[in-house]
Protein backbone atom coordinates (compact mmCIF):
# COMPACT_ATOMS: atom_id res chain seq x y z
CA UNK A 1 0.00 0.00 0.00
CA UNK A 2 1.44 3.44 -1.14
CA UNK A 3 0.86 5.63 2.06
CA UNK A 4 2.73 8.65 0.62
CA UNK A 5 3.88 10.03 -2.66
CA UNK A 6 7.24 12.81 -2.36
CA UNK A 7 10.26 13.95 -4.66
CA UNK A 8 13.99 14.69 -3.54
CA UNK A 9 14.66 18.16 -2.59
CA UNK A 10 17.61 20.30 -2.85
CA UNK A 11 18.03 20.72 1.14
CA UNK A 12 18.15 17.04 1.20
CA UNK A 13 20.84 16.53 -0.99
CA UNK A 14 24.33 16.42 0.66
CA UNK A 15 28.12 16.69 0.13
CA UNK A 16 28.22 13.51 -1.81
CA UNK A 17 25.73 14.60 -4.36
CA UNK A 18 22.76 12.21 -3.22
CA UNK A 19 20.11 12.35 -0.15
CA UNK A 20 21.78 12.38 2.86
CA UNK A 21 21.17 9.56 5.73
CA UNK A 22 19.03 11.64 7.61
CA UNK A 23 16.73 12.83 5.00
CA UNK A 24 15.65 9.19 4.41
CA UNK A 25 14.18 8.96 8.24
CA UNK A 26 12.58 12.21 7.35
CA UNK A 27 10.88 10.53 4.97
CA UNK A 28 10.14 7.71 7.08
CA UNK A 29 8.62 10.20 9.59
CA UNK A 30 6.78 11.75 7.08
CA UNK A 31 5.42 8.18 5.88
CA UNK A 32 4.32 7.83 9.44
CA UNK A 33 2.19 11.30 9.35
CA UNK A 34 0.60 10.05 6.31
CA UNK A 35 -0.77 6.80 8.38
CA UNK A 36 -1.83 8.79 11.11
CA UNK A 37 -4.04 10.59 8.46
CA UNK A 38 -5.21 7.37 6.97
CA UNK A 39 -6.24 6.40 10.22
CA UNK A 40 -7.64 10.04 11.77
CA UNK A 41 -5.11 11.20 13.67
CA UNK A 42 -4.53 13.99 11.25
CA UNK A 43 -4.28 17.27 13.15
CA UNK A 44 -8.59 17.49 13.59
CA UNK A 45 -8.42 13.77 14.62
CA UNK A 46 -5.54 14.40 17.37
CA UNK A 47 -7.17 17.08 18.60
CA UNK A 48 -10.23 15.49 19.26
CA UNK A 49 -9.30 12.27 20.52
CA UNK A 50 -6.26 14.33 22.75
CA UNK A 51 -4.16 11.26 21.21
CA UNK A 52 -1.28 10.41 19.26
CA UNK A 53 1.15 8.10 17.82
CA UNK A 54 4.70 8.18 19.24
CA UNK A 55 7.96 5.88 17.49
CA UNK A 56 9.37 3.47 20.52
CA UNK A 57 12.04 2.31 17.82
CA UNK A 58 12.90 2.42 14.41
CA UNK A 59 15.67 0.28 11.62
CA UNK A 60 16.77 2.16 8.55
CA UNK A 61 18.07 0.46 5.90
CA UNK A 62 20.04 1.87 2.87
CA UNK A 63 19.63 -0.06 -0.17
CA UNK A 64 20.72 2.77 -3.32
CA UNK A 65 21.15 6.56 -3.43
CA UNK A 66 17.81 9.06 -4.10
CA UNK A 67 19.49 12.19 -6.16
CA UNK A 68 17.98 15.45 -6.44
CA UNK A 69 14.34 15.83 -8.03
CA UNK A 70 13.88 11.86 -7.82
CA UNK A 71 10.21 10.77 -7.24
CA UNK A 72 9.91 8.54 -4.22
CA UNK A 73 7.08 6.44 -2.97
CA UNK A 74 6.49 5.09 0.54
CA UNK A 75 4.89 1.59 0.54
CA UNK A 76 3.84 0.57 3.81
CA UNK A 77 3.30 -3.32 5.20
CA UNK A 78 1.61 -3.57 8.88
CA UNK A 79 3.62 -6.37 10.44
CA UNK A 80 1.76 -6.90 13.15
CA UNK A 81 -0.34 -4.81 15.80
CA UNK A 82 -2.20 -4.97 19.26
CA UNK A 83 -4.73 -2.51 21.12
CA UNK A 84 -1.93 0.42 21.66
CA UNK A 85 0.98 -0.71 19.26
CA UNK A 86 1.53 -0.81 15.67
CA UNK A 87 4.41 -2.88 13.77
CA UNK A 88 5.49 -1.18 10.60
CA UNK A 89 7.60 -1.89 7.65
CA UNK A 90 8.11 0.52 5.26
CA UNK A 91 9.79 1.03 1.99
CA UNK A 92 11.29 3.62 -0.19
CA UNK A 93 10.83 3.44 -4.10
CA UNK A 94 12.12 5.22 -7.00
CA UNK A 95 8.99 5.68 -9.63
CA UNK A 96 10.99 2.05 -11.41
CA UNK A 97 9.46 0.03 -8.46
CA UNK A 98 13.42 -0.03 -7.38
CA UNK A 99 13.92 -0.51 -3.56
CA UNK A 100 16.03 2.79 -2.17
CA UNK A 101 15.87 2.12 1.64
CA UNK A 102 13.42 0.52 4.30
CA UNK A 103 12.30 1.33 7.81
CA UNK A 104 11.14 -1.18 9.94
CA UNK A 105 9.16 0.67 13.57
CA UNK A 106 7.39 -0.04 16.71
CA UNK A 107 4.63 2.49 16.77
CA UNK A 108 2.73 3.45 20.25
CA UNK A 109 -0.58 5.03 20.45
CA UNK A 110 -0.55 8.06 23.12
CA UNK A 111 -2.89 9.64 25.19
CA UNK A 112 -1.69 13.48 24.61
CA UNK A 113 -2.76 14.87 28.08
CA UNK A 114 -1.51 11.71 30.25
CA UNK A 115 1.37 11.90 27.95
CA UNK A 116 1.32 7.94 28.56
CA UNK A 117 0.42 4.82 26.06
CA UNK A 118 -2.95 4.37 25.77
CA UNK A 119 -5.78 1.86 23.41
CA UNK A 120 -6.23 3.26 20.07
CA UNK A 121 -9.41 5.56 19.84
CA UNK A 122 -12.51 3.12 18.62
CA UNK A 123 -12.94 4.85 15.15
CA UNK A 124 -8.70 4.82 14.95
CA UNK A 125 -9.29 1.01 15.72
CA UNK A 126 -11.59 0.58 12.83
CA UNK A 127 -9.70 1.99 10.69
CA UNK A 128 -6.43 0.05 11.94
CA UNK A 129 -8.57 -2.91 11.39
CA UNK A 130 -8.95 -2.12 8.22
CA UNK A 131 -5.61 -2.32 7.17
CA UNK A 132 -4.06 -5.12 5.52
CA UNK A 133 -2.12 -7.21 7.78
CA UNK A 134 0.24 -8.97 6.08
CA UNK A 135 0.53 -12.94 7.40
CA UNK A 136 3.72 -13.80 9.20
CA UNK A 137 5.05 -15.79 5.70
CA UNK A 138 4.62 -13.17 3.75
CA UNK A 139 7.08 -10.39 5.90
CA UNK A 140 9.36 -8.42 3.99
CA UNK A 141 12.86 -9.75 3.53
CA UNK A 142 14.35 -7.38 5.25
CA UNK A 143 11.63 -7.25 7.88
CA UNK A 144 13.39 -8.38 11.63
CA UNK A 145 17.04 -7.53 10.48
CA UNK A 146 19.64 -7.45 13.56
CA UNK A 147 23.03 -5.48 12.95
CA UNK A 148 26.13 -7.29 13.70
CA UNK A 149 29.58 -8.08 12.26
CA UNK A 150 28.98 -11.67 10.86
CA UNK A 151 31.70 -14.10 11.18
Amino acid sequence: MVILESRVTPEWVDYNGHMNDAEYARVFSLGVEALMDHIGLDATGRDRHGYTIYTLETHLCYRREAHEGQPLRVALTLLDRDTKRLHVFFELLDVEGNLLATSEQMLMGIDSEAGRPAPFPEDVEAAIAALPLAARDAWPALAERTIGIRR
